[in-house]
């Protein structure tokens, strides 16, 4: 999740005190998958098993503890207390400040992935289509600490792809300096234009994008993780360089809706959908409910419940770049003793795995509707330890509260209605 050019406190502060927009449950014209699939773009997304995000947690969970008993306060690669890890960095207001861009979050527990590509002929990336940012960038030829390559690695994704500006005969010189402060440091590149090509049949022409020179910011996350860069989901109205990818798809009458929808497999691979959404992959009836403001895909939470917790009136973002379910520190401490989960040094939970088949349901209302999880679906699970599917994250003050990535999407097929300044829900189908 990323805010441009303020203090999160300053942009969250605004976003709370807009209008609730277009509530409607009305379809609006909206294209779905049985009405003319055949409009309908899909992009596969790959899903890192359960398995590999268990192995890359106990990494960090081992690097951190050796950091400590050598007495170090932060590991260089980035992984430190979560909290500390995820410190904003004041600095700007509303309309001066373009030049620092702070990240609420860092990817390196994303599970689902797709392509896109840049450049004429076709260079291929591997991206996080990610709901919580607005830009899309990619590592440049020459970028530093942008995965390595050897022999060894060439074949993996510890060697990242870079884009190739002089092989592209679309590419147009920007410029203009793109920088982004994640917890860890900063990741710095120069803005350029080229054809942005989604789903292989969307070619987006003249497209700003960043290519980036140094990714030292994304921590060891980034050089372990299956992905070369982001692709921003959000609004223009945040995105660093002006534009978005999909918001420039809309302008270029390359979509039939301004909509796009994901369905995230459980135990497989998912799909994003593009100018519309897939009626086959839910049941029942799409919920609506308006966005805040346009800006961050950012909606009221009346409440989360479980058993007899329960919180009052908040907020939260839908953020498919986010894997787990992030609320405030001391309401998550509160819902992992409900469940007898062990925070550990890195701050996320564990719980024994043999309660996992009689954990409770845990339910999110939005809009005076109850999206339930099974309990069994808060938990992560392998290779005999499970991690308890919520991160406690204090945010600043006025910021959204809550941060309901993946999990909740792997049960709820989400429509992202751009046009209508909406959000919808219904239960992915079986």
């Amino acid at each position: 999740m990323m805010f441009k050019g303020l203090t999160l406190a300053a942009a969250i502060g605004a976003l709370s005190a807009a209008p609730v927009l277009g509530n409607e449950n009305s379809e609006n014209n909206v294209s779905s998958g049985a009405e003319e699939s055949n409009l309908l773009l899909r992009i596969p997304l790959s899903k890192r098993s359960n398995h590999e995000m268990i192995a890359e947690y106990l990494k960090k969970e081992r690097d951190f503890l050796l950091s400590k008993l050598e007495g170090a306060s932060e590991l260089s690669t980035g992984f430190s207390d979560v909290a500390d890890a995820r410190k904003l960095r004041g600095g700007g207001t509303l309309d001066d400040g373009k030049d620092e861009n702070v990240i609420i979050k860092d990817y390196a527990n994303a599970q689902y992935y797709g392509t896109v590509h840049i450049g004429e002929p076709q260079q291929e990336f591997t991206v996080i289509w990610d709901t919580g940012s607005s830009d899309l960038w990619v590592p440049r030829v020459g970028c530093q600490n942008c995965g390595y390559c050897n022999p060894f690695t060439e074949n993996t994704s510890v060697c990242k792809d870079k884009y190739d500006s002089s092989k592209s005969k679309d590419y147009e010189e920007d410029g203009s300096e793109f920088n982004i402060q994640y917890g860890s440091g900063s990741v710095t590149g120069t803005f350029s234009k080229d054809t942005v090509t989604l789903a292989q049949d969307i070619s987006v022409k003249h497209q700003k994008f960043a290519e980036v020179n140094n990714a030292l910011g994304m921590g060891i996350g980034y050089v372990m993780g299956k992905f070369d860069g982001i692709l921003g989901l959000g609004f223009d109205t945040i995105a660093i360089g002006g534009s978005t990818v999909f918001g420039s798809a809309i302008e270029q009458g390359l979509v039939k809706d301004p909509v796009f929808a994901f369905f995230l497999g459980d135990e497989g691979d998912g799909e994003l959908t593009l100018g519309g959404y897939d009626e086959s992959k839910f049941t029942g009836d799409l919920h609506y409910v308006g966005l805040q403001k346009a800006t961050y895909w950012q909606i009221k939470l009346d409440g989360v419940t479980m058993g007899d917790y329960s919180t009052s009136d908040t907020n939260c973002i839908i953020d498919s770049g986010t894997s787990l379910l992030v609320g405030p520190k001391a309401e998550v401490s509160k819902l992992a003793a409900k469940v007898g989960a062990t925070q550990t040094p890195m701050g996320q939970y564990t719980i024994d795995c043999a309660k996992v088949e009689g954990l409770p349901d845990v339910s999110f209302t939005i809009d005076g509707k109850d999206y339930v999880l099974a309990g069994k679906d808060t938990v992560i699970q392998s290779s005999g330890l499970c991690l308890f599917a919520f991160m406690g994250m204090d945010l600043p003050e006025g910021a959204p509260k809550w941060i309901l990535g993946d999990v909740f999407m792997r049960s709820y097929y989400t429509v992202f209605d751009q046009g209508n300044k909406r959000l919808g829900f219904a239960p992915v189908k079986a």
